[in-house]
């Protein structure tokens, strides 16, 4: 109990300091595949960059089915690991085509989350994360997405168990925050761990919510 009220708090607080974050619409499910498979292992000024370009070569998706594998590592390079991102991409199109006959992700918004979880993560290249942005942001299913800003930002936190992997955080902080929050609270922490909770050097000296901090107490007592 003390746990969620604490989960409650830092959601309230990053809310206040970074707004509440609501969908507008939902981006299209594929676009947000591929762009999630780029972002693996990079940054996202790299990622950007290499879906941008993606899509530029590629206008349709249908597209790449057929396109000279090379062709694609040139083209998505600056996102790093190209020629198995390329390799992901392409066979996620390819599953996606055998299942529903075109490239439409849309039969995924009938099934339970975890029946689509399993359906995504069952493709080559695709873990937990990827899938559940996708069924997050897509279709505004009730997952909460770990990435590495929010893995390492609740794990300072203390809202994680010690050897938490990011998969069992998700399932962690899906069973603490309350479904409502798991958009606004997924956002405002990897926003967090940009500005505040960075890898190297975190401004905790900033941080507006370091009185809830597991990390920052140790950090502290460590002081000489």
């Amino acid at each position: 109990m003390a746990l969620r009220k604490k989960a409650n708090e830092v959601d309230s607080t990053l809310t206040s300091v970074y707004g509440r974050k609501s969908r507008h619409s939902n981006p299209d499910p594929l676009d947000t595949l591929v762009e999630t498979i780029l972002s693996q292992n990079t940054s996202d000024v790299n990622s950007h960059r290499a879906f941008g370009r993606l899509k530029e070569r590629y206008p349709n998706w249908e597209m790449l089915l057929d396109a000279n594998h090379s062709e694609i590592v040139s083209v998505i390079r600056s996102g790093g690991l190209a020629d198995i991102k390329a390799r992901s991409i392409v066979g996620a199109l390819n599953r996606v085509m055998e299942e529903a006959g075109s490239l439409k992700l849309a039969f995924l918004s009938k099934m339970p989350t975890k029946e689509a979880t399993e359906w995504l993560s069952s493709i080559d290249g695709i873990g937990p994360k990827t899938a559940a942005i996708v069924l997050l942001f897509s279709f505004g299913k009730l997952v909460f997405p770990v990435d590495t800003h929010v893995h390492r930002v609740s794990g300072r936190l203390g809202l994680l168990s010690p050897r938490a992997t990011r998969e069992s955080a998700q399932k962690e902080l899906e069973a603490l925050v309350p479904e409502e929050e798991y958009y606004n609270m997924h956002l405002n922490l990897i926003e967090h761990g940009r500005r505040r909770c960075k890898a190297l050097n975190p401004l905790c000296d900033l941080c507006e919510v370091s009185r809830l901090c597991a990390y920052h107490g140790t950090s502290v007592m460590a002081q000489p």
